[in-house]
């Protein structure tokens, strides 16, 4: 995936009658999405929604759990 410097307007897009919507192709090329792939969707509160592609949010997932097993292992008394 590419990283640009900072944020970017990509355009506008509608909102389906199902609650799809279309990502720009400009974005999609960037971040080399494909037909088929997964993305995870955040949000929170009075905040932009953030789309994750699955591979990414899983490698996130399996490092943060090594971490936390090396800082109970390195700390005992953490439950």
């Amino acid at each position: 995936m590419s990283k640009f410097a900072g944020p970017k307007l990509f355009g506008a897009v509608t909102v389906g009658e199902r609650g799809q919507i279309v990502i720009p192709a400009e974005v999609r090329k960037i971040y080399s999405i494909k037909s088929g792939d997964k993305l995870i969707v955040f949000s929170k509160k009075a905040a932009p929604i953030c789309l994750v592609p699955a591979e990414q949010f899983n490698d996130f997932l399996t490092h943060m759990s090594e971490m936390l097993a090396k800082i109970k292992k390195d700390n005992p008394d953490i439950k």
